[in-house]
């Protein structure tokens, strides 16, 4: 750094330093400032230099080097206090409290010689008349830490009772310690109802809502409220993770990983900050980062990934089972210091307590971008439990038939189960014939020649209808590999060979409705997978038709077996009403399909089968969304849903969950929909389809979290959709908006910058578009960043753009409205030396924009709209020419710049006027920025005009309406004012 040439010159080089990213490249700065400041010769330019440098330290990772700074500022105000001024006075008794903690996290610094700085503290702090609450914050500090249980209570009790002064540390502040010590004392609860005021932004600070928001993790999730845990650690990561100071805070965030089935995140952390593992600067917040990184470490191991590659200490490679025996013992290392320092085992206490938690959650759902949980076995207990009773095959039989026969969903595995225990012994041939047609199930395509002799075993156990029923189960598989017609001639032969049997009484009901089902089901792949990609023929509709109704002529009606309707029969009979269903789609009558797609899933659930309902009730779905009727999509994708229950595979609940959420936040729903979208995100991972279904399961989500103002979250979900998110998988309209719903979320947050950044992305995307509306708008959203970010030029250039697009557009409105912020933007930044001429002229051309456009418009409506925009542009016009004056400007110039701005202002009134009673508000609104120029011009007289004006438009208004209060208030202000001014 070099220039420092006066105090001024250093106290700007220090604010620009500590705008800064914490950490040492900021320190070093402020110690070559501190160097700078040593050659002024000046003692306050030393002493603001050292706060300066005590500060810097005390925020980043090296909060040891603060000590001597401190010492030598103390000594500077022993020996010559008058050259410290007001606010370095209250600086250096400000950072006592800063040295206590400090020297508490350091464990070479002796119990006693913090004791004895305590008693310093309260000596200094008695003398300079401000209140014990510092002093006995500092006190519970020390005694909390070493465990002295008993006098911490004492210390928070007389900490809250004395007097809040200017000493006390902030509120937020304040509030986070007091909710520290009730999770402590097991108190949860009583925690967060204290949190609650800086959680909900009552009272903030540059460290808060940081560190509540990550305290409140882990109670939380013992409280069983997992998705204020899961906002918190959206919101709250958000703001540790740029700030190198907060390790303490960042392993609560690990932690919460490790607590909430989240290992894979965990491990994503911890790969983001690998100095972690070494600074030791700060020793307290060390130990607290390594017990956790021990706790996450033991439980990737306990999952069985002990031999997993992991983030670690920088010079080697690390495995899960090594840094948890690394981690431990430098853990436990660190905490022995503290022990031996401070006289108690209570540190150590409490890190082996935190390193042996057990999750509070199996698996909490972030929505975020993370790899799925590993699925590697997990390493048996020492202490296994009794196995349960191995069943012998008789009975692995039984079960596996029950299964078969009433339709369970894992009916196949049980007869593979039978399979492996059959193995060597000697079987009947029906036994044989069913084990080789549910292996002839499991295998799909490859299971064809088996299906065939599961046939001959079933025929040599003299049951020829299961054999054509096997045969035909073969040729409907062939279908499935797009074999139709191969299929349609494979399924001849059982077909005739069945009806011949049954006509005879030599098979049953069951047997015969399978091969026709089987036939049907092939005629139905015909109608789908038409090779020519052409509509089916009239042909082959009606042969799928006719055979789908030769099915249900079968078994509807059949008889009652034992007081109960056959399962598998009434399978038959829903599975036609569907094919039946699915024809009227083809032929186009889509109420038709409706009901009987809900008269097939009706069946379904009557017959003790919901999760065979769950694809028709997703086809009914889809049905109703097309015919509007949205209440019973929401339906029927909420029964889906329900009747899959545990049996649903991951991409099937993965969609479902999305196709819900875009249902109810269609319907304005969007805390339930982002619930689904969530759960959406999290099946897609699950199923590994994360870069593809869960990225628009993640941008949906981000969407709907962005409708309920829920910035922080919405920003985190969105930016880890992105990456994914590909115009080739997606389309580039789903990455236009991500971008755009994202730089939203950042302009929100007062990221500008960053929003600046993702509305540009999303404009240079958007410029391709054949349509430009979306184009002009991003432009114009990114000047609008680029201005609060306070990058003028640039903001210029963008508005300018967005102008240009808006005159092509025909859209009068956004081109005035980017003048307008040029010319805002031409006062505040002086560019290209135009100043306030070059704001004029650009509101000039806004208000000649507007009257160009109301002498060629007829619609009325449009006229409406374009003389309120008139009147606003005359309405700011006159504010930025009473602003571009300066207070310390000679009175003739004030007085210039008050006449331009009252004549545009009361333009604004008179225009505002001609829109009758709707522009009410507006109307007396400028009519009291027009008294206040009169005013400023000393015409009291019409100011008082004005005001007056003002209260007779708001007779017998409602005095419910907050801007009928606010109004009448400023205008009885102003003629109070005026009136006085008078004698009146």
């Amino acid at each position: 750094m070099t220039g420092i040439t006066d105090i001024d010159a250093l106290r700007r080089a220090m604010a620009e330093n500590s705008e800064e990213p914490e950490g040492p490249a900021r320190n070093a700065r402020a110690e070559h400032l501190l160097a700078e400041a040593e050659k002024l010769d000046i003692p306050l330019a030393v002493i603001e230099a050292l706060g300066h440098q005590l500060k810097v330290y005390n925020y980043s990772s090296e909060k040891a080097k603060m000590f001597v700074p401190f010492a030598r500022l103390l000594r500077m105000w022993d020996e010559k206090p008058e050259d410290f001024d007001e606010y370095e006075v209250h600086s250096l008794h400000w950072v006592f409290k800063w040295m206590s903690s400090g020297m508490l996290g350091q464990p070479h610094i002796p119990l006693a010689s913090i004791e004895k700085w305590l008693g310093e503290m309260e000596h200094r702090y008695r003398l300079a008349g401000h209140s014990e609450r510092a002093v006995r914050s500092a006190e519970f500090s020390v005694a909390s830490h070493i465990g002295d249980l008993a006098r911490a209570e004492r210390a928070y009790a007389a900490w809250l009772a004395a007097d809040r002064d200017t000493m006390a540390d902030c509120h937020a502040c304040e509030l986070h310690s007091q909710g520290e010590w009730q999770v402590r004392r097991e108190r949860d609860a009583e925690a967060l109802t204290l949190w609650g005021p800086v959680l909900e932004g009552e009272f903030t600070c540059a460290h808060e809502p940081h560190t509540v928001l990550a305290s409140s993790l882990a109670p939380l999730l013992r409280l069983g409220r997992p998705d204020e845990a899961r906002a918190h650690h959206l919101r709250g990561f958000r703001l540790v993770r740029p700030m190198e100071s907060m390790r303490g805070a960042y392993a609560d965030h690990v932690e919460f990983c490790a607590l909430s089935g989240n290992e894979a995140r965990g491990l994503e952390l911890l790969a983001e900050r690998p100095a972690y593992f070494t600074d030791s600067g700060n020793p307290s917040s060390g130990l607290d980062f390594l017990s956790v990184v021990t706790l996450l470490m033991n439980r990737l191991t306990e999952l069985g990934l002990g031999d997993q590659r992991v983030p670690g200490p920088a010079g080697r490679a690390w495995t899960a089972r090594e840094l948890a025996v690394h981690a431990r013992a430098e853990t436990l290392a660190l905490a022995a210091r503290f022990d031996e320092r401070n006289g108690t085992t209570y540190v150590g206490d409490r890190a082996r307590a935190r390193m042996d938690q057990q999750p509070l959650v199996e698996r909490l759902p972030l929505g975020v971008r993370s790899a799925g949980r590993p699925t590697t076995a997990p390493v048996p207990p020492s202490t296994a439990p009794e196995p349960a009773p191995k069943k012998d095959l008789s009975e692995l039989l039984t079960e596996a038939r029950r299964l078969s026969d009433t339709l369970q969903p894992h009916a196949v595995e049980a007869w593979l189960t039978v399979a492996r225990a059959a193995e060597g012994v000697e079987l009947a041939a029906l036994d044989r014939a069913e084990i080789a047609d549910h292996q002839a199930m499991d295998q799909g395509p490859e299971g064809i020649a088996l299906f065939e002799r599961a046939a001959e075993l079933y025929a040599e156990a003299g049951d020829p209808g299961e054999a054509l029923a096997a045969r035909a189960r073969g040729a409907y598989v062939r279908a499935l590999t797009g074999e139709v017609d191969e299929a349609l001639a494979a399924i001849s032969g059982p077909y005739d060979g069945v009806l011949a049997l049954y006509s005879e009484d030599a098979t049953g009901v069951r047997q015969t409705a399978a091969v026709l089902m089987s036939r049907a089901r092939i005629l139905m792949r015909g109608v789908q997978e038409d090779p020519s990609g052409d509509s089916p023929s009239s042909a082959v509709l009606a042969a799928a038709e006719a055979a789908v109704r030769e099915v249900l002529a079968l078994v509807e009606g059949q008889p009652l077996q034992g007081g109960t309707a056959d399962v598998r029969l009434a399978a038959r009979g829903a599975e036609g009403q569907a094919m039946l269903a699915e024809l009227a789609v083809r032929g186009g009558d889509v109420e038709t399909a409706v009901r009987l797609f809900s008269k097939a899933t009706t069946a379904f659930v009557g017959a003790g089968l919901p999760w065979f309902a769950v694809e028709y009730e997703a086809r009914l779905a889809g049905l109703a969304h097309h015919l509007g009727d949205i209440a019973e999509a929401e339906r029927a994708l909420r029964a889906a849903l329900e009747h899959g229950g545990p049996y649903l595979e991951a991409p099937g609940k993965a969609q479902l969950h999305l196709q819900l959420a875009e249902v109810l936040g269609g319907r304005g729903r969007s805390e339930e929909a982002a619930e689904h979208a969530l759960e959406a995100a999290h099946w897609s991972d699950e199923a590994g389809e994360g870069p593809t279904l869960g990225a628009w399961a993640r941008h949906q989500l981000g969407g709907f979290l962005l409708r309920q103002g829920r910035w922080a979250e919405a920003a985190e979900v969105l930016e880890s959709a992105l990456p994914d998110l590909s115009a080739a998988t997606h389309g580039d309209g789903a990455v236009v908006q991500a971008q755009w719903w994202l730089g939203d979320c950042l302009s929100e947050l007062g990221e500008h910058r960053a929003a600046a950044e993702r509305r540009l992305q999303a404009a240079e995307i958007a410029r391709h578009w054949p349509e430009q509306n979306d184009h002009a708008t991003l432009a114009h959203l990114a000047a609008e960043s680029l201005g609060h970010a306070e990058l003028h030029a640039e903001a210029d250039r963008a508005y300018a753009r967005a102008g240009d697009l808006w005159r092509t557009l025909g859209n009068v409105h956004g081109l005035v409205r980017s003048l307008r912020a040029r010319a805002w933007l031409a006062l505040r930044a002086d560019q290209e030396d135009r100043g306030l001429d070059g704001a004029r002229e650009l509101m000039s051309a806004a208000i000649e924009e507007c009257e160009a456009a109301l002498l060629v418009t007829d619609d009325e409506e449009a006229r409406q709209r374009l003389t309120g925009e008139l009147a606003h542009t005359h309405r700011q016009f006159g504010e930025l020419l009473a602003r571009s004056v300066a207070e310390e400007a000679e009175d003739t110039a004030i007085r210039a710049a008050f006449e331009d701005a009252l004549t545009q202002t009361s333009e604004a009134v008179t225009v505002f006027a001609a829109l009758g009673e709707g522009a009410v508000h507006t109307r007396t609104s400028a009519e009291l920025a027009a008294g206040w120029l009169e005013a400023g011009l000393s015409r009291p007289a019409d100011a008082a005009a004005r005001a007056r004006g003002v209260l007779k438009a708001y007779e017998g208004a409602d005095d419910g309406d907050e801007t009928v209060r606010a109004r009448r208030a400023e205008a009885e202000q102003l003629l109070q004012l005026m009136e006085e001014q008078t004698g009146e």
